[in-house]
């Protein structure tokens, strides 16, 4: 703002004016857009909540926290410790998950961010044109900056020195960088609003297709939220009155899907996960860090970029891995052994401190004929 003073002083001409007033209303745009984000939150599925049919009951998950059934499209938070409807992720900038009541300001955010970041590096850089112009002496054999005033201004508004220049350059790399990731996700955003999913049913859907093509079952798997049209899509997420349709907990569904597609194709995953997963004993004491400095110079360098936790093992400790990197593995802590009701803690745990077990107790590992017959 100190900086569209100095260069379009807005009481003069018309022109400055309708600078500072857009200014204005990108600041107070996209602020009331980050804090709704932030404030409102994305909604809850209730405590204890069940389907009002009792049957419905077996194409939905239990969250064991929550002590409810997950409803379709919803998604259980470790951050945020409760079932979030239509969760998206869970964004660090707005300290809450992006889910069914504020995807639409947090996309707004995501938009006007990058526009009024664009609108300020003009800014900057006008001004830094301007009040070097009105600095430089040309002489014969030299040009010479004075930054201690303006020789073409006789009355300046606002200093302008040394330091407001480096603080107006370096605000113009923080908006240019701002307008290239905040962008990026918006356009991401987007792409997911435009066919009605989020970015966990998009990656469930993946899965899906990898599933189908691993046991060849013949089946096709439809998305059963997208309406058809992109501009039905988007007003799934976007409403005049700023309020998204319907309670988040039910959700219209395209012709010949069932309205717990999703969450059975969930349910068969959950099933595939379980079988695909390989026991593991630990060999080694691990404490749970982020970047371990004892396991090795190549597990401390190749630590996964994400927010997932890490788990602490001590030695004798079982865990049921799902996934893994050269260095890293991801999978479930068995704190007690009883079966599927035990608990278990999930996390990243460096590959050296792990060996697999030569029998796997909690199922017999079919061999891929098996599989593919499944």
């Amino acid at each position: 703002m100190a900086d569209a003073a100095l260069w379009y002083w807005p009481l003069d001409t018309a022109g400055g004016s309708v600078n500072f007033l857009m200014l204005l209303n990108w600041t107070v745009m996209i602020l009331y857009n980050y804090f709704s984000a932030m404030f409102v939150g994305p909604g809850y599925v209730p405590l204890g909540w069940t389907p009002e049919k009792s049957q419905d009951c077996m194409y939905l998950q239990y969250c064991k926290v929550c002590q409810s059934y997950k409803a379709p499209r919803s998604h259980h938070c470790r951050k945020c410790n409760r079932c979030v409807l239509k969760m998206d992720h869970h964004c660090p900038w707005i300290n809450n998950c992006c889910g069914y009541q504020n995807h639409a300001s947090f996309t707004l955010f995501l938009l006007l961010a990058p526009l009024g970041c664009i609108h300020a590096s003009f800014i900057f850089v006008m001004t830094m044109y301007t009040q070097l112009y009105n600095r430089i002496s040309f002489g014969w054999s030299s040009v010479k900056i004075d930054m201690s005033a303006a020789k073409r201004d006789p009355r300046p508004i606002i200093p302008f020195g040394l330091s407001a220049f480096a603080a107006s350059l370096f605000a113009l790399g923080l908006a240019l960088g701002t307008t290239i990731a905040v962008g990026m996700l918006f356009i991401i955003q987007m792409k997911v609003i435009l066919t009605n999913k989020t970015s966990i049913e998009s990656w469930i859907e993946e899965k899906a297709k990898d599933r189908i093509q691993y046991y060849q079952t013949g089946e096709t798997f439809i998305f059963p939220y997208d309406m058809g049209s992109k501009w039905k899509n988007f007003k799934q997420v976007f409403t005049w009155s700023g309020i998204p349709e319907g309670d988040g907990l039910d959700w219209p569904v395209r012709d010949g899907c069932h309205q717990y597609s999703l969450t059975i194709e969930q349910l068969k995953q959950k099933a595939d996960k379980r079988i695909r997963s390989v026991r593991y004993r630990a060999v080694e004491d691990y404490s749970g860090v982020c970047c371990p400095v004892t396991k090795g110079v190549k597990t401390f360098f190749t630590t996964p970029c994400t927010e997932e936790p890490r788990i602490a093992l001590s030695k004798g400790d079982l865990i049921l891995a799902t996934r893994g990197l050269k260095h890293w593995m991801y999978g479930e802590k068995i704190l007690d052994s009883a079966g599927d009701g035990g608990i278990r803690e999930r996390g990243w745990f460096p590959r050296k401190c792990v060996e697999k077990c030569q029998y796997d107790s909690e199922m017999d590992q079919p061999v891929d004929g098996e599989k593919k017959n499944r």
